[in-house]
Order: C-alpha cells, then sequence, then structure tokens
C-alpha cells in the first residue's frame, strides 16, 4: 500500500481530524501535526491583497533583482498579479518546489526588514494557500523570473480604493517619505520603492506598475534600450533572451501575444497592435510618477520649476530627455566599459542647458 493510499484509508476510518491532530491532549486541547500548523500560520501570514504584492517583490530583492515589472488586472472579483524581474531566475527542478513550505534559498542570510522576517520558506506557500492560482510562468538561473497570482478578492480583501497615489512629504533631513494615503497596492509598492531607492553608489531596485498592456510596453521599450538595434536584428530565439528583454525581440504582434502570454501577461492582437505602434505608452518608474526624477536634498538635484533665471523646463520633459540620452549613451558604454551610476542629470541656466552623466569602470 502506498502512501497515498495509506492516508486515504486512515481518513476513512477516522476522519480528517486524525490527520490534524499529533496528539489529543484533553480538555479540548490538542497539539497539532506540523503539516496543518504551517497551513494556519500559512493563511494568517497574508490577510489582503496588498500582503501578496510585499511578499512577491521581496521576493524579488532576494534574488538580486534591479527592475520588477508588476502587472496587475481585475475583472469581476478576481486579480490577476504577474510580477517579472530581472534577478538570479529559479532552476527548473525547483519551480514548482517554491511553493511548498520550509523551501527558501535562503539558509545562512535570513532577512529581517521593515515587514519582518524573510527566509523561512513560508512566503510563497502562503501565497499559494490564499489564492486561487500562484504559478511560475517563467524562469531560469541568470534570466530571472515571471511570476502570476490569481485571487478571488471576495475570499481574501483588498482596499477599496486602488486608484489614488499616497502624498509624499519631507522630513527634517529632507529625505522623502509617504505622509498619508490609501494602503493601497500602489502605495505599497511606492513604499518598497521609496526604501529600495538607489543611494549614490548603492544600486536601487526601480519598479513599475499598470495594465497587462502597460507593462508589455514597458518591457518593450526597457530590451530595445538593453539590447540595441543590432542585437534585435540579429536575434532569432527569444528563449535565450533574459525574461525581461524578450518582448523587444517579437518580429510581429502575433509573437508579440505569444511571448506575452508566456510571461503571464495576456494580451489580444489588437492590443499587441496598438503597442507596437506607440499607441500605449511605457510606463515611468513608481518613484518617478510621485517623486519626478528622484529629486532628493542629499543628491544635490536642481527643482527645474524653480528656475527663474532662464528657459523653465516641465519635470515630465526633463524626464523623457533624460531616458533618450541614457539610450545613447549606451553604445559608449560597451565599447569602454562604463556603467551610468545615475541617470543622465540636466540641468538649466540661463540659455544653456548642461548634461552630466555620472558613471563608473566596470572592472
Amino acid at each position: 500500500m502506498d502512501d497515498s493510499s495509506l492516508i486515504r484509508f486512515i481518513e476513512q476510518v477516522s476522519g480528517e481530524v486524525h490527520l490534524r491532530v499529533e496528539e489529543n491532549l484533553g480538555d479540548g486541547f490538542v497539539r497539532l501535526r506540523t503539516a496543518e500548523a504551517e497551513r494556519r500560520q500559512a493563511k494568517h501570514d497574508i490577510r489582503h491583497v496588498e500582503d501578496i504584492i510585499i511578499e512577491l517583490l521581496r521576493n524579488a530583492r532576494d534574488a538580486c533583482a534591479t527592475r520588477v515589472f508588476i502587472s496587475t488586472f481585475k475583472e469581476g472579483d478576481e486579480r490577476r498579479l504577474t510580477v517579472i524581474d530581472d534577478g538570479s531566475g529559479i532552476p527548473l527542478a525547483m519551480q514548482a518546489l517554491i511553493f511548498e513550505p520550509r523551501v527558501t534559498s535562503k539558509l545562512d542570510d535570513m532577512v529581517m526588514d521593515d515587514w519582518g522576517v524573510h527566509g523561512r520558506g513560508m512566503a510563497l506557500y502562503s501565497i499559494k494557500s490564499n489564492t486561487l492560482e500562484a504559478r511560475v510562468c517563467d524562469s531560469s538561473p541568470g534570466a530571472g523570473s515571471a511570476l502570476t497570482v490569481l485571487i478571488n478578492t471576495s475570499e481574501l480583501p483588498e482596499r477599496s480604493d486602488q486608484s489614488t497615489l499616497p502624498t509624499l512629504e519631507r522630513n527634517d533631513d529632507g529625505l522623502p517619505y509617504i505622509s498619508r494615503g490609501p494602503h493601497n497596492i500602489i502605495r505599497n509598492t511606492i513604499e518598497f520603492a521609496l526604501i529600495h531607492r538607489s543611494r549614490g553608489r548603492q544600486q536601487g531596485i526601480t519598479v513599475y506598475l499598470g495594465s497587462p498592456s502597460e507593462i508589455v510596453a514597458t518591457l518593450i521599450d526597457y530590451g530595445q534600450f538593453k539590447l540595441g538595434r543590432e542585437r534585435l536584428l540579429f536575434c532569432s530565439d527569444l528563449n535565450t533572451l533574459p525574461l525581461c528583454e524578450r518582448l523587444a525581440a517579437s518580429a510581429d504582434a502575433a509573437e508579440l501575444v505569444e511571448a506575452s502570454r508566456n510571461l503571464g501577461l495576456d494580451i489580444s492582437e489588437r492590443t499587441a497592435h496598438r503597442i507596437i505602434s506607440g499607441q500605449i505608452s511605457p510606463l515611468k518608474p513608481m518613484l518617478d510618477v510621485v517623486m519626478p526624477r528622484r529629486v532628493t536634498r542629499e543628491q544635490g538635484a536642481i527643482d527645474l520649476t524653480k528656475d527663474t533665471r532662464g528657459l523653465k523646463l516641465a519635470r515630465e520633459d526633463v524626464d523623457d530627455f533624460s531616458r533618450a540620452l541614457e539610450r545613447a549613451f549606451e553604445p559608449l558604454a560597451k565599447r569602454y566599459y562604463l556603467s551610468l551610476s545615475e541617470m543622465p542629470k540636466v540641468s538649466v541656466k540661463g540659455e544653456t542647458i548642461t548634461v552630466r552623466f555620472p558613471f563608473e569602470k566596470e572592472l
């Protein structure tokens, strides 16, 4: 008799309660079996949809991701979340196991952060225990990961207001913080990005949040920047590319639809045509949405809206210009083994626009 047959036999004879209880202590007290205790803990760990966002972001951070793309879409009571990152990736043999309890890659370096302990091997198990579906869409070592989750919001609640942006203010040291706003998906994402933003030479995590079509457009824009035209022209197999660069190499709308769905981003061919034609624009990083160009006093950045000595540029235009300059710098960076330590800095004085490229030499 195999293990599954034995379990079914025990269930028939003594009932399911026998499998949940290790010892009856009397007077209504019992000692739960480990599996049942884990199941209850997993249910307790995730109480809202917003908790899932944080756990998936922490998971990407611990995989050394520097960019995270979050797609969110709700239809009726069901919300689909898909998280794509450029982290270390998950071996094929582990992609189902990571949703089991106590499975972790952090044996010696459990993390304590603003949300508590991370690294017990319970986060993804907790997510799977509280959702209709949780799976790895695609991943491989060094190529990043794409995970998707389907949630019944009538069973796992979320904030009723999912559209309001939080308000940022500065403390006495000039550092930005969230002062108010609903604790929705947007706020949780921005809080994470704010804590993990780049500071000087320290590499941060850039987070994007939007609809599936917006995330596809953003991944194409990012892939084109990373790959360059030459590599795109000679790329014959999308699967050889890192996940975050794959969509940029799609030959046509049909291929883009298939490649997107393989990453957990469900779009129609009509939507794919709109993305390719530029009708759907790439997203800005979440911090740039609430804090354009990540202006902070410690970086000494110039607030262009307060420059009354000459030309005034809108922050949005400066941000777009800075992105274009970042792409233009790429060929030079590859040729001379350089990497930008920050976004190109644009300043205006009188009738002069000055651009600075803070860079580091790669070893």
